[in-house]
């Protein structure tokens, strides 16, 4: 069975037997066409859990905002883990950042539509624009 052929049938086994072919030279056997589609996923792959994790680390960040009265530590630890899961895919893949900056004024909206979501607030109770930037999203210390 052709290491294409194998792609639909056992994907592990695909992976197994490429990344074989590709380490010992042989790549005119390889799945070159399948290779390029999962390297591309991945990629995307990675994208999203950015955007999913800024998503929600600005939604706990606009609740934080908006309702200081329901302030908790699972709030602050949700915006601790996703500033950590953000910080490290950075480190992981630098280019990302250019992405993340891009993104930014829609994943406000999103983080928007999340808050409005969790709290029952009405949209009008929180900023229409961002009250901060992206570095200050990252900063640690930073709490709104």
């Amino acid at each position: 069975m052709s290491a294409a052929e194998l792609y639909e049938r056992d994907y592990y086994e695909w992976t197994v037997r490429n990344a074989e072919l590709l380490r010992s030279g042989r790549v005119n056997e390889a799945d070159l066409a399948n290779i390029a589609e999962e390297l591309e996923s991945m990629g995307s792959s990675q994208r999203r859990e950015l955007l999913s994790r800024l998503h929600l680390l600005i939604t706990h960040l606009l609740k934080w905002q908006v309702q200081p009265e329901r302030r908790s530590n699972s709030w602050k630890a949700t915006i601790r883990v996703q500033r950590r899961g953000i910080g490290r895919l950075l480190a992981e893949m630098p280019s990302l950042r250019s992405f993340l900056a891009e993104s930014f004024a829609e994943a406000y909206k999103d983080g928007v539509y999340g808050a409005v979501a969790e709290t029952s607030l009405p949209e009008t109770d929180f900023p229409g624009t961002p009250t901060f930037d992206l570095e200050m999203l990252l900063d640690e210390e930073y709490l709104p």
